[in-house]
């Protein structure tokens, strides 16, 4: 008997190992693994298989959604990155400052034009005899649109706008509408421009320094316009490439 209990003894383990009875082997209850575990038949306890930052067993990530607040802390959405069409709307500075004088120096002239058709000729700083006769052309039949409106009123108008959208904070407002707007005004100018001087040298027969002043600016601008347009075109299809 003592020889029996001594090797029943040593077969029964501390803490809950394996005994043996009646030559059969139990397995002891196993421990709960964690706070939330459960213990499943093979004595392992079933845990959450994502960690406190989402991510599941091996470092990869879980079903997409995230587990707790630091888990949507990280989804936080990122700024959209700028579109490559905006660049067309932010030509360099030289380029705004350039358009922004040269609408200045039309309307300054423009102003003076329209001063001396409402007001008398003789203000006219220009030659009054030969090819170059300002007081000539600012009086013929060709200054009046319709023979209501006068040429220098409409250069007026044109140039208020150009100054306008030339502006820091014509530049400033990146809305197709305006651009466009800008580009169009620059075409319809230059235009205009071209039927002036087909009025001057074919149909009067002389020719106006202010208005040609007038013309060489709209000129300029247009250049100026259509070509940093050209630019702004091209960088944006590299871009979407």
């Amino acid at each position: 008997m003592a020889g029996q209990k001594a090797r029943a003894a040593q077969g029964r383990p501390k803490g809950g190992g394996t005994a043996t009875r009646n030559g059969r082997t139990a397995q002891a209850a196993p421990a709960r693994n964690g706070k939330n575990g459960r213990a499943d038949a093979g004595g392992r306890g079933q845990s959450s298989n994502r960690g406190p930052d989402g991510r599941g067993p091996g470092g990869r990530p879980g079903q997409g959604r995230p587990a707790g607040p630091q888990g949507r802390a990280a989804q936080v959405a990122q700024p959209a990155a700028p579109s490559p069409a905006d660049d067309r709307f932010s030509p360099p500075a030289w380029v705004r400052w350039t358009a922004l004088a040269l609408s200045l120096a039309g309307l300054g002239v423009s102003i003076y034009l329209t001063i001396a058709h409402y007001t008398s000729t003789t203000i006219l700083a220009c030659s009054s005899k030969g090819y170059v006769d300002c007081a000539k052309v600012t009086t013929s039949a060709q200054s009046m649109v319709f023979g209501v409106l006068p040429v220098a009123v409409l250069g007026l108008a044109f140039y208020v706008f150009m100054v306008a959208v030339n502006s820091p904070w014509g530049w400033r407002m990146r809305i197709p509408q305006v651009w466009w707007a800008r580009i169009g005004s620059a075409v319809v100018g230059i235009g205009f421009v071209l039927y002036l001087l087909y009025a001057e040298i074919i149909q009067i027969g002389n020719i106006c320094l202010w208005c040609t002043s007038v013309h060489v600016i709209t000129f300029l601008l247009f250049v100026l316009l259509v070509f940093t347009a050209t630019l702004s075109g091209g960088a944006t299809a590299r871009d979407a490439r």
